[in-house]
């Protein structure tokens, strides 16, 4: 049973060596946030964003997709649309390093060994980790840096679209919001005590920022012969 066991793994391992179709590549953008501080608005690009990107295309319609994106986040109250948050008037920057995972669906077969021209739009989806430092806004002092650092974990939903380009390399622009299970990024929240005397904002919305941007991604490896999974 142990051989067979073995030699079934052997098969396995093999099958997938020759049936995975591989993108890798950049993302170019910029970034927005949205909470507490700083403007309303949904999409405002104001902070330029960067990462690389890896997808394992598992059949012409999905994709897993793993992502790696710097960007720092930024807020200002004085470009609100909220007479009160211009008349605070706080403001801050906050670099973010974020980590995503998920699954990646197109709306259309999306094969990537059939030599025509494709394009396609796409949703991707999954869970967000965004590494960023903490500091919280203190009355007539400013922002004060609690000098520790947290991960915003969160769900990205993003819509995008995406054409084949020069032979092997993809082309896609996209729109990606993040809602995170946090309300800390913008330091209207210290130390994630909604009690503490120097929280305000409104407590029950958690933050959120918006990536926009490209991404360029190269393909490779061999034809696959795509699974129902």
């Amino acid at each position: 049973m142990r051989y067979l066991t073995t030699i079934v793994i052997i098969i396995l391992t093999s099958q997938l060596s020759y049936s995975q179709t591989h993108e890798l590549g950049v993302f170019l953008g910029a970034s927005n946030f949205i909470g507490d501080v700083g403007s309303t608005s949904h999409i405002a690009p104001n902070s330029p964003a960067f990462g690389g990107i890896y997808k394992w295309n598992r059949s012409p319609r999905h994709a897993f997709r793993f992502s790696l994106i710097y960007s720092e986040l930024e807020g200002k109250d004085s470009e609100s649309d909220d007479p009160r948050r211009i008349e605070r008037d706080y403001s801050f920057k906050n670099q973010i390093i974020e980590a995503s995972l998920g699954l990646e669906f197109t709306f259309l077969d999306y094969d990537l060994h059939d030599e025509r021209p494709k394009t396609t739009p796409y949703l991707f989806t999954g869970i967000t980790a965004a590494y960023h430092d903490n500091f919280f806004f203190a009355r007539n002092r400013g922002l004060i840096s609690e000098d520790t650092s947290s991960i915003a974990f969160g769900i990205p939903m993003v819509l995008g679209i995406k054409t084949s380009i020069l032979g092997n390399f993809i082309l896609a622009a996209e729109i990606g919001a993040r809602y995170t299970f946090s309300d800390e990024i913008d330091g209207s929240v210290p130390d994630y005590d909604n009690e503490a005397p120097a929280a305000f904002g409104n407590t029950n919305n958690n933050d959120w920022y918006v990536f926009t941007g490209v991404t360029i991604t190269y393909t490779f490896g061999k034809k696959p012969c795509f699974c129902s999974f």
